[in-house]
């Protein structure tokens, strides 16, 4: 009876060991979320961001909580595309502008400074109802030169193929061109939509579209098939095995300073990162 107390002693230290193991576990990340706010005391004043939509939920999600944590912040969101974002920040309309690819040379020459902050990759989305389950480069090549036009000739039902594409500002078409197509030609009756989003939504109600988006847009709405028998995930982005990938960046006209520079680092920082893998990203060190 002695040893089943001594027992039941133990076991009801070691509980309560565990109990407040686990606490202190769930509140070392509030501790790194209050730090990483810190910088932003004391400061007040509006923050215009612009540009890429891919960027969007991670700058919605990073202005959420520092407008929580300093009611004299208000911070503003707006796409447009990543042509829209370098135009904005080189007039000095927003602070921040957004592009999902490199500044253009005629877009650097107006002194702006890029912050890489996020790997993505760019796919190509189908509707969920489509049996097609993989395609080749050549194949998405060849579909979006308006070759292939069936999607019967690709093991699919006899339906006619859909295309949709980005306007030019957008920083996902140039990576899709580029790095997927290989600047090949693309037919001049596709479907254009101004978002990732919008992307998404008009894939998700045509059972014969056909279109691409940024990997972190990808969910249950959509299919994303195989490229060349590998699936555009974040860790095939990550290691190299899938190649159409981009970074995207927050570009300032000179150095960035204040309330700029705050958010800057704030994005860089280990709940900034926490943003950019909810959204379906993976962040980059600014070292």
């Amino acid at each position: 009876m002695l040893q089943f107390q001594q027992k039941g002693d133990f076991m009801r230290l070691k509980s309560g060991f565990l109990r407040l193991l686990v606490c202190g576990m769930c509140f070392i990340p509030a501790i790194s979320q209050a730090s990483d706010l810190d910088n932003f005391k004391g400061l007040s004043g509006t923050l215009n961001i612009a540009g890429g939509t891919a960027h969007i939920p991670v700058m919605k999600q990073a202005a959420k909580a520092v407008m929580k944590s300093n009611s004299e912040i208000r911070i503003t969101i707006a796409g447009g595309g990543s042509g829209v974002g370098a135009q904005q920040v080189a007039k000095g309309l927003v602070e921040i502008g957004n592009t999902g690819r490199q500044l253009k040379p005629g877009e650097a020459k107006h002194g702006l400074i890029s912050f890489p902050f996020a790997i993505d990759g760019v796919a190509v989305i189908i509707n969920p109802s489509n049996p097609v389950q993989a395609l080749t480069q050549q194949e998405v090549a060849d579909i979006f030169a308006g070759k292939i036009t069936n999607w019967q000739s690709l093991g699919g039902n006899d339906r006619p193929i859909n295309i949709f594409t980005r306007d030019e500002a957008s920083g996902t078409r140039a990576v899709f061109v580029k790095k997927l197509l290989h600047n090949s030609p693309m037919v001049n009756h596709a479907n254009v939509v101004p978002s990732n989003g919008a992307m998404k939504t008009a894939i998700a109600r045509d059972p014969g579209a056909i279109g691409y988006s940024s990997v972190g847009y990808i969910d249950s709405m959509v299919k994303a098939p195989t490229l060349d028998n590998v699936q555009p995930t974040n860790e095939a982005c990550a290691s190299g095995e899938y190649p159409i990938v981009r970074k995207l960046y927050m570009n300032t006209k000179g150095e960035p300073k204040g309330l700029v520079r705050e958010f800057i680092n704030f994005i860089y920082s280990p709940q900034g990162a926490e943003y950019i893998r909810a959204s379906g990203y993976i962040p980059v060190s600014n070292k």
